[in-house]
This record gives C-alpha cells, sequence and structure tokens, in this order.
C-alpha cells in the first residue's frame, strides 16, 4: 500500500500563520511544534550565523515569559521541549502532557510576538554559540566533515556555501539593531508554521492558535534569498588538515535533483542501495570485501538532514574513512568502481524492490519516532512542516511514498548516469597532521 491515512487539517490565519493539527487521542500527549522559514542558507551575507544564534536567542525570554521560564514551565509541566537549526528551516518543539497544551501555545505566542532581544542576552548567547562551535566542531576529530567542508568546494553561490555556523567575525561585528531586525523580518507569523500533534482535536487546535497567535502583526515578507546554482561542470577539489583522528578520509558530493522532480525520487532508490548501512554497496564493497575502509556513510543532503527537509540545491554525499596504508587515490579508485558500477548495469530488480520495502519502513518508523526518543512523533511534525512550508501541501505526508515505490529499474540507472558523474563532483580530502600517518 502506497498511501498513508494519516488524519490532518490544516488553516491560515489572517496573519499568514499556517497551522496543520494531526489528532491522535490513544494517549494524552501533545506534540507542539513552531517551524520558521528561515535556515542556514537563508541567512543574508554579513550575517552568517544568525540562524543559529537565533535558536539560541529564542529561549531567553520574551515580553511576557522572563528568562529560563519557557524552560521551567515547560518541565514543571512534565514536558520537554528544544530547537535546532536546518538548511531552510529553524524549529521549536515540545512534547507535553495535552492538559499543557494551551500553556505552551501561549508561550510560543509570547515570544512570536515579543521575544527580549537586549544587550545582555546578544552577548551571553554570542559567547555561547561561539564555544558550542569550538568544542563540538572544531575540536573534535573530523569536526564538520563533511557538512562544512563540501559546500564550499562544491557550491560558488554564497548561501549555500558559506560556514553555516558563522564567521566569528560577523558574529562579533553583530550589533543589537542587527539582531532585532533579523528577529522582525523572519520570525513573523507569515514565515511560520505551528503544529499541533496528539491529543487535540481540529476545532480546539485552530480556535487556541486563533486565540493566542491570531492578533500578532503579520510583518512585511522577508526578502527572498537566491540560493539558485549554476550547472555543475568540471572536478571540484579541496584538501582539509585533520589535527585529532588517524585516518585519511574523504568526502565525495553530486548534485542532487530538485525535490519531487521525476529524478529525485528515483536517485533516492539508488541513495538507499549505495548507502543503506551494512547492507549498502559503498559499505560493502569498501569495508566488508576489499577492507580498505573502516567505515562508510552517506546520503542525499547526509549528514545535515535527509530528503525531504531541504528546499534548494543540495549534494548526494559519500564520507568514506579508510586505512592509512591505502592511499587516497587507491580509496578514492575503489569507491569509484561501486559508482561506475551502477551508472553502467543499474540496480537487480530484487535489489531494488528490497530498497523500496527498507525505505518504506524506514519512511513510517520515522513518522512514528521521536527526536532523541524524547519527542514523540518528531517525524511526523518534522515532514509536515517541511511539506507546509516548501510544497505547501502537508498531505503529501500520506502521498509521497507513491513516488518512491513506483520508480523502476532503468528509472534508477538513467538517474545514475545522470548525477554520478565523475566529472562533475566535489571531492574533500581529510588528512591527518599526526606525523606516521600515510597520506
Amino acid at each position: 500500500m502506497n498511501q498513508l491515512h494519516i488524519p490532518l487539517e490544516s488553516t491560515k490565519l489572517d496573519n499568514g500563520l499556517r497551522v496543520v493539527i494531526s489528532p491522535d487521542r490513544t494517549a494524552p500527549v501533545a506534540t507542539l511544534g513552531v517551524y520558521y522559514n528561515i535556515g542556514f542558507r537563508l541567512e543574508p551575507r554579513g550575517r552568517s550565523g544568525f540562524a543559529h544564534l537565533f535558536e539560541h536567542m529564542m529561549f531567553q525570554g520574551s515580553e511576557h515569559a522572563g528568562k529560563m521560564m519557557h524552560i521551567k514551565l515547560i518541565n514543571s509541566s512534565g514536558g520537554v521541549l528544544n530547537g535546532s537549526t536546518h538548511y531552510d528551516v529553524t524549529n521549536y518543539y515540545e512534547s507535553i502532557p495535552s492538559n499543557a497544551l494551551e500553556r505552551v501555545l501561549w508561550l510560543e505566542a509570547d515570544r512570536m510576538r515579543a521575544l527580549k532581544v537586549d544587550d545582555e542576552n546578544l552577548r551571553n548567547q554570542r559567547d555561547v554559540v561561539k564555544e558550542e562551535v569550538r568544542v563540538n566542531v572544531l575540536n573534535q576529530p573530523y569536526g564538520g566533515f563533511p557538512w562544512l567542508d563540501l559546500p564550499p568546494v562544491a557550491f560558488r553561490n554564497w548561501p549555500n556555501a558559506h560556514n553555516f555556523y558563522g564567521d566569528f567575525a560577523d558574529l562579533d561585528a553583530a550589533t543589537l539593531d542587527d539582531v532585532q531586525q533579523f528577529f522582525y523580518t523572519y520570525y513573523s507569523p507569515s514565515n511560520a508554521v505551528l503544529l499541533m500533534i496528539g491529543d487535540v482535536t481540529p476545532d480546539e487546535g485552530f480556535t487556541l492558535a486563533r486565540r493566542y497567535f491570531g492578533s500578532i502583526p503579520a510583518g512585511p515578507p522577508p526578502p527572498t534569498a537566491d540560493v539558485s546554482e549554476a550547472s555543475f561542470e568540471g572536478l571540484r577539489r579541496g584538501e582539509v588538515e585533520e589535527k585529532f583522528g588517524t585516518l585519511p578520509a574523504f568526502a565525495v558530493g553530486y548534485r542532487a535533483p530538485e525535490r519531487r522532480k521525476p529524478d529525485w525520487y528515483a536517485l533516492a532508490m539508488l541513495d538507499h542501495a549505495l548507502h543503506g548501512g551494512r547492507a549498502g554497496r559503498v559499505y560493502r564493497r569498501l569495508v566488508l570485501e576489499q577492507q580498505i575502509a573502516v567505515d562508510t556513510a552517506g546520503g542525499i543532503h547526509y549528514p545535515v538532514g535527509d530528503l525531504f527537509d531541504y528546499n534548494g540545491p543540495t549534494l548526494l554525499v559519500s564520507r568514506v574513512l579508510h586505512k592509512p596504508e591505502y592511499s587516497s587515490d587507491q580509496a578514492l579508485e575503489a569507491y569509484d568502481a561501486v559508482i561506475d558500477a551502477v551508472c553502467q548495469q543499474g540496480i537487480e530488480q530484487d535489489e531494488l524492490e528490497q530498497v523500496k520495502v527498507k525505505f518504506r519502513s524506514e519512511y513510517v518508523s520515522s513518522l512514528e519516532g521521536g527526536q532523541g526518543a524524547s519527542i514523540p512523533r518528531y517525524g511526523l511534525m518534522h515532514y509536515l512542516a517541511c511539506f507546509t512550508l516548501f510544497d505547501n501541501d502537508p498531505s503529501l505526508v500520506n502521498s509521497i511514498l507513491g513516488g518512491f515505490l513506483q520508480v523502476t529499474r532503468e528509472q534508477v540507472r538513467e538517474a545514475a548516469q545522470r548525477y554520478l558523474d565523475p566529472k562533475r563532483r566535489a571531492i574533500v580530502f581529510r588528512q591527518p597532521t599526526r606525523t606516521g600517518v600515510a597520506a
């Protein structure tokens, strides 16, 4: 069966806020999310890192809820909360007992209406962000590999190519006026979607949404970022020093198709054949059979997202850590043999059918699953938000599977030949700087 039957209803308030509700009365729990159509690549030039900075700023208090009050009120209600920044969205979400739903809607509306943006919060959170990048990226083995290393090699347009964590100089230069302007530009109802999933009826949810969000001014539409890229021509190569790890590595990026185009469905099936864990062709050939690599991973929009949460140019990525006794060229040659095989021969019908079964299972599982097991149905919330903001159609969550499950062997082979061209790709080599390690 290619069609799911997840109940959902949606509407748009007068101020432009889209509201999507998926009722599930099996347990007295609700998941609530607010997604803003601003992410890493949509932040303006000179404001690199602002999207991530604002993920932190949004927890620093609002007009009627002081600093830390948002977190304290949700935790004291028995709920959990978090937020995250992606390429094209930033989200804030809570899982709560359903009797606390109205309280959380009030909190989310208060910070959408009147976030507390002052010098103290800006200084504190700017330092928090910089320290987070130092600890979690700059001083970690293979930190930022390949999600910070590949884009500046693969892309030419600044929105797609810049350091998404932000240039520290841009963060340091940010004034209070800059940050307030960013908030008023991107954190408006007309640039957002509100989602309620679980123990709430559509009538109740829409009534509460109008009560708490309906009077927030729509604000002017944010500027449209130009994220277009010229056609990908030529081989683009880069090298990065690895200061902490001991294994050489490389990452290969091919331009992925635009979402919901025919090749997008076909390449997704090929992606799963190549990168489907230990059963994937890349891992099986390089790690298990040839024993050249010690680990491989990859995918479309890997590792910063998945098939459904990008709305602009992205890459199909393969990441390979290989043994130091093999040169980078030798390891790359072994990888290229795997890619060449699927370009020339495609994949067998039984392999395609296995991929489809696994893809469907993983998709359904992701809708049920939580974020760190703490946010039930996080995946459903996330996909509903992306289908609403990018496609203006949340019901795609029920129908999108059909396009993948109808893909043929010939479509897979044609997509491989179109997109996995060794003369049109980006490669980044990550070489250890420690002595005694082969290049």
